[in-house]
């Protein structure tokens, strides 16, 4: 009775034990799960039954034993949690599986998760987590897949993985690991996959790899790997994925990739591999996809698809291989779908082997040397979807076959030499979504036909001869997004149902013969985001509609014939760039034009806009080209530009703006081009500008600018042009000039410069396009550094008052095209290498000799005349007087002797005549003359004689 008694008493206990151990276990798991959740951010509520009042084997996420004691599993994938991985998780230690992949996940791996020794599974991928992966994980010694990768973890790989010897997957890829892969991957026996990709991996590939025989994907690609590719790789037999793109490797592809008899996948795009293709890849009969773009691979193709028949994708694009395309490169029946040889230096006319390729659906050929016409076989490749030819050398007219392949979507002819007519056939490809082109010599209209394929997206005919008319049925192009007939020599409006092609996004019909006003259509065109209509021959004013473009952010009008008021074009909100200049837009600037904040160049020269510039126009801090040139522009320039630091092109030249240069244009830092001439401008020359150390082009001419030129000009050593001519400017020219050594223009003529030329303008060695002083109150020599000028075309000098003679290191400047010396004060001899140069060049500088002036020897004489010239009156006027004296007393003597003469024939018996004669002469010479003048006696005996002998 007793022992029956105690059986049920026994019985009852025992069963409470069970109970009370299996109810302790998952109690403990609970708790432990229960610490986890508190460190984990649900919003969507997945956690939300994990409650002690609920079976936690009913939790979600979890799984139980099948006696239902433990939790073997915890999946949390794709859960929307956030938080910290707690290394509560260590107290699960029955726990085989854990994955809380693609999550929101922060913070490190805890290394308590090494003490789960039963884990077989552990996927924490997609997630955020940091730090590095920690030595414990090597403790899990039943381990088989480990992916962590898509994260931002850092450091090494840490050696210790190598004890994970019944690891299948290792998943680190996407993630910011580096260090080198290490040698201890070669312990891992039973490793199928492998995939490291997308990390900051360096150094060799451990040839150890070769050890792990189970390995089918091997995956390395876009990390810095470098070396050779091993050969020991080729012992992977069952290896299936090898890529190892976007990596430093170099040397040549190892012949031993040639065994991977079960590879389908090689791709080593985008290293340094050189020499030439290995034969031995033709013994890849398993190979669907081969990827050896982008290296510096040789010699002839030698890929056979006689042998790779299960081949699928060829890519040898961007290398250096040459010859023509192998003739079995193609054969019946093949697999081949994709061929992509671009960038390389192949040669010869089309292949017509790869007519061949039945199953063709991509092909390019583009950046190569093919030549030749396109065979009109092209339609036997009816799967083609995608033919790439650009950028060869293939003529001749495009086959009208061409409209016979019907699976064509995007077909790129840009480039080539092709002419003649677009076929008409072409309008039978209903599938096709881009035609490209341009950069032919394609002529004739715009068939019809080519509205027809109603499928097109973009449409590119630019640099061609096409003429006539846009077609009129191009609004039947519902699907079109981009057309561009840019530089043809179209004609005729655009026409009205182009507003039809409502999806059209960019619209570029400039540098043709259009004509015409916008039709008013184009407020259909709602998507319309960048229109360059510019060197048209557009007229007439702009729809006011155009307003209602909400989208537009690139508008190129310019060089057209447009008129009106540009308020039409100031309704878009997200407008970039708005060139109109070369029109004949006028009125004001609308301030609605600032709403763009967005704008980054403004283009309004040449044109009649009047008013003053918008005070809003301060608004446009992303502003860097504001031309407003050659208008009618009033007013000062605005203060609130001051708040535009961005700008690098200030054009306001040619309007009728008043006021000072500003000085807060010295705080645009880069500031490259500044043209504020030919205004009414005052005041001087701000020094501020000297910290535009940017500046490209500083003109200021014709102006009413006064004072000196700044000596900090000399801080613009960027400086190409410098134009101050024609102001009021006055002082020297500022040594400190020599320090904008990029100089190859200066302008200072017309101005009130005094002082010497400075001899430090001998280093400006870029001067090229001119150097032009003229019309100013310079003095002193010349410089004979300015010979140092080799680059020069055109130096003016001219109409100052320059001294001494000319430099002979001027006749250096072989470079000088144009000279003009003239009305200085200059001397001596002209340089002989200057008699080319006209007169005109060294005219008013009178003491100047040499070609293409006089000689200076005959500057000599001719100086000499000129100092007689300039007595000559006196002098004529003494010959004159001295001679008439002269006569008058030989005629008085003539007279007197003639007399005596008739006296003496008169008395000729009188014996007193002699003396009577005596005392004549001597009343007439004086008394004392006989004695003075020795001639007394020999004249009176001549006139006495005389007339005897006659």
């Amino acid at each position: 009775m007793g022992m029956i008694q105690i059986c049920p008493l026994v019985l009852f206990l025992s069963v409470l034990g069970v109970l009370t151990f299996t109810h302790g276990d998952t109690s403990m798991d609970s708790s432990c799960l229960q610490r986890i959740k508190s460190q984990l951010v649900d919003p969507e509520g997945v956690l939300r039954n994990w409650s002690s009042g609920i079976d936690i084997c009913s939790w979600n996420g979890l799984t139980c034993s099948e006696d239902l004691t433990h939790v073997v599993g915890l999946n949390l994938s794709g859960s929307g949690l956030s938080g910290i991985i707690s290394p509560e998780f260590s107290c699960l230690v029955s726990l085989q599986i854990l994955d809380l992949s693609s999550n929101y996940l922060t913070g490190p791996i805890p290394p308590e998760l090494g003490k789960l020794q039963n884990l077989k599974e552990l996927y924490l991928y997609s997630n955020f987590l940091s730090g590095k992966i920690s030595a414990e994980l090597g403790l899990l010694k039943k381990l088989q897949v480990l992916r962590v990768g898509n994260n931002m973890l850092t450091g090494e790989i840490t050696p210790h993985l190598g004890n994970l010897t019944d690891l299948r997957v290792l998943g680190l890829a996407f993630s910011l690991l580096n260090g080198s892969i290490p040698v201890e991957i070669g312990n891992l026996k039973s490793l199928k996959i492998l995939n490291l990709q997308q990390n900051s991996f360096s150094g060799l590939i451990p040839g150890e790899i070769s050890s792990c025989l189970e390995l089918q994907v091997f995956s390395a690609a876009g990390n810095m790997l470098e070396g050779e590719i091993p050969a020991s790789i080729g012992k992977l037999e069952s290896l299936e994925i090898l890529h190892l793109a976007n990596n430093t490797l170099s040397g040549s592809i190892p012949i031993e990739l040639g065994s991977l008899s079960n590879l389908k996948y090689l791709n080593l795009l985008g290293n340094g591999l050189n020499g030439k293709i290995p034969v031995e890849l033709n013994q890849l009969s398993m190979l669907e996809t081969l990827d050896l773009s982008n290296n510096k691979l040789s010699g002839k193709i030698n890929i056979l698809n006689s042998r790779l028949r299960n081949l699928e994708s060829l890519v040898l694009s961007d290398n250096f291989l040459t010859g023509g395309i192998p003739s079995d490169l193609c054969v019946s029946n093949s697999n081949l779908q994709k061929v992509f040889l671009s960038l390389n230096n192949l040669s010869g006319t089309f292949p017509s082997e790869l007519l061949n390729c039945s199953s063709l659906q991509q092909l390019d050929l583009s950046n190569n040397g093919f030549y030749g016409q396109l065979p009109s076989g092209l339609d036997n490749l009816r799967n083609l979807t995608d033919l790439v030819l650009n950028n060869n050398s293939f003529s001749g007219k495009l086959p009208s076959e061409i409209g016979n392949m019907s699976s064509l979507k995007g077909l790129y002819l840009f480039h080539n030499s092709l002419t003649g007519r677009i076929p008409v056939e072409i309008g039978k490809l209903q599938r096709l979504t881009v035609l490209y082109l341009y950069e032919n010599q394609l002529s004739g209209s715009i068939p019809r036909e080519l509205t027809n394929c109603s499928s097109l997206m973009e449409i590119d005919l630019f640099g061609n001869h096409f003429t006539g008319s846009i077609p009129a049925t191009i609004g039947k192009l519902k699907h079109l997004v981009f057309l561009q007939l840019r530089q043809n020599d179209l004609s005729g409006p655009i026409p009205p149902c182009l507003g039809y092609c409502k999806k059209l996004q960019k619209l570029a019909l400039a540098d043709n013969r259009l004509s015409g006003s916008l039709p008013p259509t184009f407020r259909f065109l709602t998507e319309l985001s960048v229109v360059t209509l510019y060197n048209n021959s557009f007229e007439g004013p702009l729809p006011e509609s155009l307003f209602l473009l909400k989208n537009l952010s690139i508008i190129n009008f310019s060089h057209n014939r447009f008129s009106g008021s540009i308020f039409p074009l100031s309704g878009s909100s997200t407008l970039i760039v708005l060139d109109l200049t070369n029109n004949s837009f006028s009125g004001g600037i609308p301030t609605r034009l600032a709403e763009s904040k967005n704008l980054t160049r403004l283009r309004l020269g040449h044109n009649h806009l009047t008013g003053t510039i918008p005070s809003e126009f301060g608004q446009l801090i992303e502003l860097n080209f504001l031309d407003l040139s050659f208008n009618n522009l009033t007013g000062e320039v605005i203060q609130e530009l001051s708040n535009c630091n961005q700008l690098e092109h200030l054009l306001l030249n040619d309007n009728r703006l008043t006021g000072t240069v500003p000085s807060w244009l010295g705080r645009f830092q880069g500031l490259g081009e500044l043209d504020l001439s030919s205004n009414d401008f005052h005041g001087t020359v701000p020094a501020e500008l000297g910290s535009c150390s940017k500046l490209l082009k500083l003109s200021l001419h014709s102006n009413n600018l006064s004072g000196w030129i700044p000596p900090e000009i000399g801080n613009l050593t960027c400086l190409n042009v410098l134009d101050l001519q024609r102001n009021n400017l006055t002082g020297p020219i500022p040594s400190t000039v020599q320090q904008c050594k990029k100089l190859y223009e200066l302008r200072l003529s017309e101005n009130f410069l005094t002082g010497m030329i400075p001899s430090e303008l001998g280093k400006l060695t870029e001067l090229q396009v001119i150097l032009d002083l003229s019309r100013n109150q310079l003095s002193g020599e010349i410089p004979s550094s300015l010979g140092k000028l080799m680059k020069l075309e055109r130096l003016n000098l001219s109409f100052n008052q320059l001294q001494g003679e000319v430099p002979p290191s001027l006749g250096r400047l072989t470079s000088l095209q144009m000279l003009n010396l003239s009305n200085n004060l200059l001397q001596g001899q002209v340089p002989s290498t200057f008699s080319g140069f006209p007169l005109s060049s060294f005219v008013g500088n009178k003491d100047l000799c040499g070609a293409p002036l006089v000689s200076c020897s005959e500057s000599v004489g001719s100086e000499r005349k000129w100092l007689s010239d300039n007595e000559v009156a006196a002098i004529i006027v003494a010959i004159v007087f001295t001679s008439t004296v002269i006569c008058l007393v030989l005629i008085y003597m003539m007279l007197r002797i003639w007399f005596d003469w008739r006296k003496v024939s008169v008395s000729s018996s009188d014996s007193g005549g002699l003396e009577s004669n005596r005392e004549e002469m001597q009343w007439f010479y004086g008394e004392d003359n006989e004695k003075k003048n020795g001639d007394y006696w020999r004249v009176n005996s001549l006139t006495s004689v005389q007339p005897q002998e006659k």
